[in-house]
């Protein structure tokens, strides 16, 4: 059994629990990455998971996360126009950045109206170069899902992506719809500081599983390849998916929402403060 030495497992009833101490966690690391360089930086994904999670940051968090410093940014996008339903842009500005006090200037979809997926990809690369002046992009957060076929982002099981080992973004043909895609690539994710995974329903159990359990297989479970260099995985995940946990792995893990592994390894505050007041970032 592989259980991998840098993931944290939180383990909650339910999606809605899961999501409101994923939120507490990026607002603590949001704040720790202003105080640290006075501003800080999220990368989002799609899917029904983050969309709860959305909503909590939309109800909850307006006035406890300094917006004004934040530079949000996409893992992965679906090669449609914005106002498709099926957009991940369009799913995280209808249920929570429109009404946000994030600075339009801030926000940085995945343009999906080039001739091109390869400009597209190209396109979103410099986009990130342009902030992130090193190697590789040191994002503080990248937030994703997990799907019942073990990929991650737009990285699927099998695909030419998972060989990427220079660009940052690239494009894919996905075996679902739709098929046209960009993501990041997997070393640009492993450059982030923070990585949560959220993970919710009996759907997911296996895949789940598989990436804390099973030895790497890259190839057929990319989800396993997310290891950060220098950062840290948290896994987000309600009862239904943890259920084929097994009982050892479970007994390795503290259930109702505590970190597995030293205290040193939590969260570096338990609330966050209005933040409303901060001066507007330079």
């Amino acid at each position: 059994m592989s259980i991998r030495a840098k993931s944290e497992v939180r383990v909650h009833a339910d999606l809605e629990s899961l999501s409101k101490a994923a939120a507490e966690s990026l607002a603590a690391i949001a704040a720790a990455s202003v105080t640290d360089r006075s501003w800080f930086s999220i990368a989002l994904s799609g899917g029904e998971t983050p969309r709860a999670l959305f909503r909590v940051l939309r109800t909850q968090y307006e006035k406890r996360v300094p917006w004004i410093r934040g530079e949000i940014f996409w893992v992965d996008e679906r090669y449609v126009p914005s106002q498709d339903p099926r957009s991940n842009y369009g799913m995280a500005k209808s249920e929570w950045i429109a009404g946000s006090p994030i600075p339009r200037e801030n926000v940085h979809p995945m343009a999906t109206d080039l001739p091109t997926l390869e400009e597209a990809a190209r396109q979103y690369e410099r986009v990130l170069r342009a902030h992130f002046l090193r190697q590789w992009p040191s994002i503080d957060l990248i937030v994703l899902g997990l799907g019942a076929d073990c990929h991650t982002a737009s990285l699927f099981p099998r695909s030419q992506a998972l060989a990427e080992t220079t660009r940052w973004v690239t494009w894919v043909e996905a075996p679902a719809e739709p098929s046209q895609r960009l993501t990041l690539t997997l070393p640009a994710i492993n450059h982030a500081s923070n990585v949560h995974f959220l993970v919710s329903g009996e759907a997911k159990a296996e895949a789940l599983r598989r990436v804390l359990e099973d030895e790497v297989d890259v190839a057929n479970c990319p989800a396993s390849g997310v290891s950060p260099s220098d950062g840290r995985v948290a896994w987000w995940v309600d009862e239904a998916a943890a259920s084929k946990l097994s009982h050892q792995y479970r007994r390795s893990i503290s259930l109702a929402g505590r970190f597995q592994g030293s205290p040193e390894s939590r969260d570096p505050c338990t609330s966050v403060q209005d933040t409303t007041s901060l001066p507007e970032k330079s």
